[in-house]
């Protein structure tokens, strides 16, 4: 008593540690679970991501620019959907580093080991409840949920997943989602969510489901790319076309190229065999890759051998997944449409690809050599949404074969 300092309260040393940036930043850093994976930052990430193709590579370029600005200021929901290995979840743990960085309290969880934590606190002998951990997730100022599977199982899953989606989303809560597999496939509930249309939630789609095959189907060829373009498309035809033949290349090229501006519709080249329909395909493939667009090509032979191949056990893609990919591709092109074996399994899936992306209308590319009247009569069901005036734009093509070179 009688001291100068007597009835003060002074900060003990540790304490005044613990309140300085750097122990805040291992305090966050210990609060979101990263583990190992905090090392994983964007200035350690390739812009051209994991996978070879120029696809896949693209996808990536723009998502990861939008995972950075999410980072910089965390608004809203952004999801990353694909197939493994395509870069999502670097993606997502870059964000949540560079959140913790920045002083945001970030708290990241894989989904299946969320569940299994969730189940383990009806335990007597859990050391957290069920309500503290689920409270924790629901509202976490900034969540990133990892690997949420398109076949999550149990009714009870289901059920916890819509009440954490669902309170995040009415309460506008900062959130990051990876998606395995197609996003078509998953719960209603969660995937309306995800694809809100006010602009809430952003997804981003990443990787070819095909990237995995030896052969990746839907690539398109670059040899074939860099001989059939537009330059390169002679619209005189060969050695005998016709001034009327002329007109019809003319026409067609127009249409090709009015369609790669702008992919919209469907666009159906018919005519006979080396009159230049698979050229202008390939030049309006070409041109949505150099734009950066996903654009699925593919032979319709080579294309069925695929699915089909797709059953075997020692297959590296699921069935669900390439034909996921073929019927929702924002540009399908399908080449050469009637030279595929006519069995009943192969009519099934060519109708199913054809009835999904005709209601759905996602630009897409058809070429035959068949007439429309003979589709009809060997293909009627699909032959009944080519005919759809309202969808699809008919150029037939009458010209010589460019390929026969023979002297006269």
């Amino acid at each position: 008593m009688g001291h100068p300092d007597f009835g003060e309260a002074f900060l003990c040393h540790c304490q005044e540690e613990e309140g300085s940036p750097a122990a805040r930043s291992a305090s966050l850093l210990r609060y979101s679970n990263l583990g190992p994976l905090s090392r994983i930052t964007f200035a350690g990430t390739r812009p051209e991501g994991p996978l070879p193709d120029t696809g896949s590579q693209g996808l990536f370029e723009g998502a990861m620019e939008a995972a950075v600005r999410f980072a910089e200021s965390p608004a809203g929901w952004i999801v990353f959907a694909g197939p493994s290995g395509s870069g999502k979840t670097h993606l997502a743990v870059a964000i949540a580093s560079r959140c913790v960085e920045r002083g945001q309290t970030t708290f990241f969880m894989v989904v299946a080991d969320l569940l299994d934590h969730l189940r383990a606190t009806y335990s007597p002998d859990s050391e957290v409840s069920y309500a503290d951990l689920f409270e924790q997730v629901r509202t976490a100022a900034v969540l990133v949920l990892d690997d949420l599977n398109t076949h999550t199982g149990t009714a009870w899953a289901q059920e916890k997943l819509f009440q954490i989606f669902n309170h995040r989303f009415n309460a506008q809560l900062p959130t990051v989602i990876t998606v395995r597999g197609p996003l078509e496939r998953l719960d209603e509930g969660l995937r309306t969510r995800m694809e809100s249309a006010d602009g809430f939630s952003r997804v981003y789609r990443l990787g070819q489901y095909n990237t995995r095959l030896a052969r990746r189907i839907g690539d398109l060829p670059p040899d074939m790319a860099r001989r059939m373009t537009f330059e390169s498309f002679d619209p005189r035809g060969g050695r005998a076309a016709t001034p009327d033949q002329q007109t019809s290349l003319t026409q067609a090229k127009r249409a090709a190229e009015s369609f790669a501006s702008h992919p919209e519709g469907w666009l159906l080249y018919t005519g006979p065999s080396g009159c230049g329909k698979t050229h202008l395909a390939v030049a309006i493939a070409g041109q949505a890759q150099l734009q950066g667009r996903p654009v699925f090509f593919a032979f319709v032979p080579e294309l069925l051998d695929h699915l089909r191949a797709t059953f075997s056990p020692d297959s590296p893609i699921g069935y669900d997944e390439l034909f996921e990919q073929i019927k929702t591709v924002p540009l399908l092109i399908l080449d050469d449409l009637g030279a595929e074996s006519s069995t009943a399994w192969a009519e099934e899936k060519l109708y199913q690809i054809v009835v999904h992306r005709h209601e759905a209308r996602l630009p897409t590319v058809i070429t035959t050599s068949f007439s429309l009247d003979l589709l009809e009569s060997v293909k009627p069901r699909i032959a009944s949404r080519l005919v759809d005036s309202m969808v699809v734009d008919w150029q037939p093509v009458a010209a010589p074969n460019y390929r026969d070179q023979r002297r006269s």
